[in-house]
C-alpha cells in the first residue's frame, strides 16, 4: 500500500501525495515498472490500526483488485459526489514521459470505445453538469483523479456517471489523430501555467534536495516530452498504471449504499489488468547538508527567507497513540505560530509574517522549516526577530494560558464537528475517503476524535508539549538558508548566515503568563423592541424591525445542524468614493487590524479563543458588510463583536501599518503576469480614466491612514441604515433576543439605506480602438479580451437573456478554440449587468493565448460571433447544454446555507430579489435559439467592440 508525506521546501508548504522509496531509478527508466501483488499487504490502512474508522463508511473489493468507498449522505440533499483515483502520477513516468500523466488525463474527454471523441462533455452538459466546474479531472505527483458532481440522485444520472468513469478506466481509444489535436491544449496549460511562482518553486526543491526525482517530475512536464507524445507512449503508459489494482473509486452522496455497490459492480467487475505499478523513486534526499545558502531573485518576487533543517524520515503510521501524540506536539507548533502571527500585527512589526512547521519529504527526510515574510530590504529584521522567537520557545517553552488557548480552540473544533455531524456534507466525508486512500490517514467520527482528545486531559503540561515538539523538530543548527525577493540582499550569502547566526546569540527568556483576558463588550443597553415582526409566505422568512430602525431577517433551517449563517450591512460602501477621492473607503478591509477600542488584534485572537466567531469588516459596492459562520452556542458573542465594532473600533497604528506594507507588495507585482496587468488596468480602459474605477499611485494608498478612515465611514458606523439576516439552526426567538440587546440596542438609526443616486453613474468609453497593455511576465504568454457595453439589471428577462447568451458562447469558445483548433486552455464568455450602475453592463469573451497566436484568435473570435448573429452557431442542443447546468443550480440553490443567504441578505431593502429568483428558471426555459441570436445582433456588434491585447513588454523574461 502506497504512503504519503509531505514537503516543507524552502517556504512552500506543498501537500504532495502518496510516494514511497521502494524500487531503484534504473529501473523505472528502463521500461514498464514491476508489480507487487495485492495481498502483501492489508487492502485497508485500518485493517493494522487501533483506530476506530469511521462506521458509516463501506469499504469494497473486486476480485479484479479495484477498491471502492461509499457513504449514504443527504447534504445537500439529492446530490453526489463521485471521484476515481489512479494511484500513479507524474512520479511513475520515466524521462521521455514528463507530462505525459497529465496528458493522458486529457485525452479521457476525447474519445473511448463507447463515447466518441468530443462528447463526453457535452453528455454530461445535457445532464447538468458544467464544465470545470463539475466534471473535471486532476494529476499530480502520485495520482490521476477524475471527478464529478453530481446535481441529481436518479439512479440514470449514477449509472451514466459509472458508465463514463469505466470508459475512461480501461476504453480510452487514444487515436493519434486525437492526440495531435489536444497537443495544442496541453502545451497551452503548460503556457498558462509557467511563471514566477512556478520557476520560484523549482528552484525551491532542487536546492533543497538537489538531483531529486520529486522536483524534475512536475506533472506539467516537459516541452520536449510533450510536443514528442505519441498515441503509442500515451498507450503505453495506460496500460501500466490504469490497472483495477491501482484504482480506486469513491461516491458519497443521496443513494443507498447497496445500490452504488451493485452499480460498481455491474460496471467494473470485467475490467481486467495487471497489478497495480510499485512506487516510484522519490529522492535522493541527502539529510546530512547543513549550511548552505540559495539567493533567487526575481522582480515579482515578495520577499523572504526560509531556513530548513533536514532530519531522517520517521515511520509514523495512524494508531490512536501517534495521533494523541501529534495533537500535544501540534500545540507547540501553533503557539509558536501565535506568537510570530502576534509580532507581525503589533506596531514597527519586524515582519509580514512568519511560519514554522515541519513535515515529512515523502520517506526521505523529515524537515523543519522557518519561512519569514518581509517588506522589501528588511529581511535582516525580520529573520532577527523570528528566530529569536522559535529560539525562546524551544529553549524555555510555553506558558499554560498559552497552551490553555490552543486547547481551546482545538476542543471547540470537535465539539462543534460532533454537534454538526448530522448533516456533514458530501465534500466533507469525500475527502476523508481520498485522504485513507492517500496517505493511510483513518476515517473517524468526530465523536471519537473528541473522545480521544478527552483521554489527553491532564496531559497538556508546558513540560510535555516542549518535550514533544523538541523531539519532533529539529534543532535550528546551521540550516539550510534560501532567500527569494525583487533583489539581491546586501551583503549576499555571508549576510544572510550572519543574520541567522546574530539572531541565534540574542537574550532570550522564560515567557510571562499574563493570564486570560475578558471581553470587554458585552453591554449596549437597554434592549431595543421589535416594533414590527412579519412573515414572508413562499421562503419562510421572518422580518423583524427594532424600534432604532435595525432591520432582521431570519430563516430557521436545520440543513447544516448546529450552524448558522451571519451578515451584517451597514449603509455606507464603494458608492460613497468620488471622482475627487477614490480611495474613500480603501481602508475599511483594514479596519480589524486596528482592533476594538478595548481591545487590540492580537487581544482578540486570546480572547476569542475556542469561540465560532469572525471579526472583520468589508465593502460592498453599496454597504459595508460583516459576515461570519458561527453556531447557536456563539451567536450572542458574534452580534458583540458586530456592535462593538460599529460603536468602538480600535484604529490602533500597527494595522494602518501592515496595510501599508501589504500595498508596497501588490505595487511591485502589478505587471508580473498578463492577468495582473489587466486586471490593474482595465477599469481605466472601460470607464475613460474615471479615478473611482482606476488605479491610483501608490503615493495615493500610502497617504491614507486611520484618521482619514473615520472621517469618511465614522458617520455612517455610528448611524448608517442596518439590516442583519441569519441563516441556519437557531431558536428564533433566541435570535431575536441576541440582536435586541447588541445591534437592536444602539441609538436609533437612519432607516432605510441612502440611494446615493449621483454617485450611480458609469460609463462604458466611446473609443473603441484597440488597446494595448504590457506584461513582465513569460515572453510567450498573451492575453487577448473583446469587450461589449450591454445594460443595467433593471430587466431580469433581459439579464437572464445575457446570461444564457454569455453560456453558449462560452460552450462555442471552448469548441473552437480549445477543441478544435488548440489555442487556448480555457477561453471564456461573461457578462455583467450591473444592479448599482445605471445602463452600465458589459459581455467579454477571451483567452490566454501564445503572444504569436492573437490574429489567428481574433479571426477565429469573428467568426465565432459572426456565426452567432446569423444564428449558424446556435442550435437547440447548444442552448440545452447551456441552460441545464443553470437550472440545476437553480434546483439546488437552497440546499445550503450559502444559498439562503443569498436570498436573506438584504431581503427586506431589496425585496425585488425574491421574486427574481422564482421568476428565473421559467425566464431560462422560455429562451429559444432565436433569442439569443436577437441578443447576439442587438449587443455584440463588431462595430462596437472594445479589443484588448495582453503582451510581453520591454520588461518581461527573457526567452531561456
Amino acid at each position: 500500500m502506497k504512503s504519503t508525506a509531505r514537503v516543507f521546501a524552502a517556504g512552500l508548504l506543498l501537500a504532495l501525495p502518496n510516494t514511497a522509496l521502494t524500487t531503484a531509478l534504473a529501473a523505472q527508466e528502463s521500461g514498464p515498472a514491476q508489480t507487487q501483488t495485492a495481498d502483501e499487504e492489508p487492502v485497508w490502512a485500518f485493517e493494522t490500526s487501533d483506530i476506530e474508522v469511521d462506521p458509516g463508511y463501506v469499504f469494497g473489493q473486486l476480485d479484479n483488485g479495484m477498491r471502492y468507498i461509499l457513504r449514504e449522505n443527504a447534504t445537500p440533499e439529492g446530490t453526489a459526489i463521485v471521484r476515481m483515483r489512479i494511484d500513479s502520477g507524474s512520479l511513475d513516468e520515466t524521462e521521455t514521459e514528463r507530462g505525459l500523466s497529465h496528458y493522458l488525463e486529457h485525452m479521457a474527454f476525447n474519445g473511448s470505445t463507447g463515447i466518441p471523441e468530443g462528447e463526453m462533455i457535452k453528455l454530461l452538459e445535457r445532464e447538468g453538469l458544467a464544465f470545470g466546474a463539475d466534471t473535471n479531472a486532476a494529476t499530480d505527483l502520485s495520482a490521476i483523479t477524475y471527478m464529478l458532481n453530481l446535481p441529481r440522485n436518479d439512479e440514470r444520472l449514477l449509472d451514466t456517471a459509472l458508465m463514463l468513469m469505466r470508459e475512461t478506466a480501461s476504453e480510452l481509444t487514444i487515436a493519434q489523430d486525437a492526440v495531435e489535436r489536444e497537443r495544442g491544449v496541453v502545451l497551452a496549460e503548460r503556457r498558462d501555467r509557467a511563471g514566477y511562482r512556478q520557476r520560484a518553486q523549482e528552484d525551491a526543491f532542487e536546492f533543497l534536495a538537489p538531483g531529486a526525482r520529486f522536483a524534475q517530475r512536475l506533472p506539467i512536464g516537459t516541452i520536449e516530452s510533450l510536443e514528442g507524445a505519441t498515441a503509442q507512449k500515451l498507450r503505453d503508459l495506460y496500460a501500466r498504471v490504469y490497472t483495477p489494482a491501482n484504482t480506486t473509486l469513491v461516491i458519497v452522496g443521496d443513494y443507498p449504499a447497496d445500490v452504488m455497490e451493485a452499480m460498481i459492480r455491474a460496471k467494473f467487475s470485467d475490467w481486467e489488468g495487471g497489478a497495480a505499478p510499485v512506487d516510484p523513486e522519490t529522492g535522493p534526499v541527502d539529510i546530512t547538508r547543513a549550511g548552505q545558502t540559495d539567493i533567487y531573485i526575481d522582480h515579482a518576487l515578495s520577499e523572504s527567507v526560509s531556513m530548513t533543517m533536514l532530519g531522517p524520515w520517521r515511520d509514523r503510521p495512524d494508531t490512536a497513540e501517534e495521533r494523541k501524540a501529534a495533537t500535544i506536539r501540534g500545540i507547540g507548533y501553533r503557539i509558536i505560530n501565535r506568537r510570530l502571527a502576534r509580532l507581525a500585527r503589533g506596531e514597527d512589526a519586524p515582519f509580514r509574517g512568519a511560519r514554522y512547521g515541519s513535515n515529512d519529504l515523502f520517506e526521505d527526510a523529515r524537515t523543519s522549516s522557518l519561512t519569514v515574510s518581509s517588506a522589501d530590504g528588511e529581511w535582516r529584521k525580520g529573520v532577527l526577530a523570528a528566530v529569536r522567537e522559535v529560539n525562546e520557545a524551544l529553549t524555555y517553552g510555553f506558558t499554560q494560558a498559552e497552551i490553555d488557548e490552543q486547547l481551546a480552540n482545538t476542543r471547540a473544533s470537535l465539539e462543534n464537528a460532533v454537534q454538526g455531524e448530522a448533516t456533514r456534507t458530501n465534500n466533507s466525508y469525500v475527502g476523508p475517503a481520498l485522504s485513507l486512500i492517500s496517505n493511510d490517514r483513518i476515517p473517524t467520527t468526530p465523536a471519537y476524535r473528541l473522545a480521544l482528545f478527552a483521554e489527553l486531559e491532564g496531559e497538556f503540561t508546558p513540560q510535555n508539549v516542549l518535550g514533544a515538539l523538541t523531539m519532533d523538530a529539529a534543532p535550528l543548527v546551521a540550516p539550510l538558508i534560501r532567500f527569494q525577493g525583487r533583489q539581491a540582499p546586501a551583503g549576499g550569502e555571508d549576510a544572510l548566515r550572519t543574520a541567522f547566526s546574530d539572531a541565534m546569540a540574542l537574550p532570550v527568556a522564560t515567557p510571562e503568563d499574563t493570564g486570560p483576558a475578558k471581553f470587554a463588550y458585552t453591554d449596549f443597553g437597554e434592549p431595543g423592541i421589535a416594533v414590527s415582526d412579519e412573515r414572508e409566505d413562499r421562503l419562510g422568512f421572518r422580518y423583524v424591525t427594532f424600534a432604532n430602525g435595525v432591520r432582521l431577517t431570519l430563516k430557521q433551517t436545520d440543513i447544516r445542524e448546529d450552524r448558522v449563517s451571519f451578515r451584517m450591512s451597514v449603509d455606507g460602501g464603494n458608492l460613497m468614493n468620488t471622482a475627487e477621492n477614490p480611495l474613500k473607503t480603501a481602508m475599511v478591509s483594514a479596519l480589524a487590524g486596528g482592533g476594538l477600542g478595548r481591545h487590540s488584534q492580537d487581544e482578540l485572537g486570546s480572547i476569542l479563543a475556542g469561540k465560532t466567531v469572525s471579526f472583520g469588516l468589508g465593502s460592498s459596492a453599496e454597504n459595508f458588510v460583516m459576515s461570519s459562520s458561527t453556531t447557536p452556542r456563539d451567536l450572542d458573542l458574534q452580534l458583540q463583536l458586530a456592535a462593538a465594532t460599529l460603536t468602538d473600533p480600535g484604529y490602533r497604528r500597527e494595522g494602518a501599518e501592515r496595510y501599508r506594507r501589504g500595498i508596497e507588495s501588490y505595487f511591485a507585482s502589478l505587471d508580473a503576469t498578463p492577468s495582473a496587468a489587466l486586471g490593474t488596468q482595465i477599469g481605466a480602459i472601460l470607464s475613460d480614466g474615471d479615478p473611482r474605477f482606476s488605479l491610483q499611485p501608490k503615493e495615493a494608498f500610502l497617504d491614507l491612514d486611520y484618521a482619514k478612515l473615520d472621517a469618511a465611514i465614522g458617520d455612517r458606523l455610528a448611524n448608517g441604515a442596518i439590516e442583519i439576516a441569519l441563516v441556519g439552526d437557531f431558536d428564533e426567538d433566541a435570535a431575536i433576543a441576541a440582536v435586541a440587546s447588541t445591534l437592536g440596542a444602539l441609538p436609533p438609526r437612519e432607516a432605510d439605506f441612502l440611494p446615493r443616486e449621483d454617485a450611480r453613474t458609469r460609463t462604458f468609453t466611446g473609443d473603441r480602438t484597440s488597446r494595448t497593455i504590457t506584461h513582465a511576465g513569460e515572453p510567450d504568454q498573451a492575453i487577448l479580451r473583446l469587450y461589449w457595453p450591454t445594460t443595467d439589471d433593471d430587466d431580469f428577462a433581459e439579464t437572464v437573456r445575457l446570461w444564457l447568451l454569455s453560456q453558449t458562447v462560452r460552450l462555442e469558445m471552448i469548441e473552437r478554440l480549445r477543441e478544435e483548433l488548440g489555442q487556448a486552455y480555457s477561453p471564456y464568455a461573461t457578462m455583467s449587468n450591473s444592479r448599482v450602475y445605471r445602463d452600465y453592463g458589459t459581455f467579454s469573451l477571451g483567452a490566454a493565448i501564445d503572444v504569436d497566436q492573437v490574429a489567428p484568435t481574433r479571426a477565429a473570435i469573428d467568426a465565432l460571433i459572426a456565426d452567432f448573429r446569423s444564428g449558424d452557431a446556435i442550435n437547440d442542443d447548444l442552448v440545452e447544454r447551456a441552460r441545464k447546468p443553470l437550472l440545476e443550480g437553480y434546483e439546488n440553490a437552497l440546499k445550503s446555507l450559502g444559498g439562503w443567504m443569498g436570498l436573506a441578505d438584504n431581503a427586506q431593502s431589496q425585496p425585488e430579489r425574491l421574486d427574481r429568483f422564482f421568476d428565473g428558471p421559467d425566464l431560462l426555459k422560455s429562451l429559444t435559439p432565436a433569442d439569443l441570436q436577437a441578443a447576439a445582433v442587438q449587443y455584440l456588434d463588431p462595430a462596437a467592440v472594445l479589443e484588448v491585447k495582453v503582451v510581453p513588454g520591454e520588461d518581461a523574461r527573457t526567452p531561456d
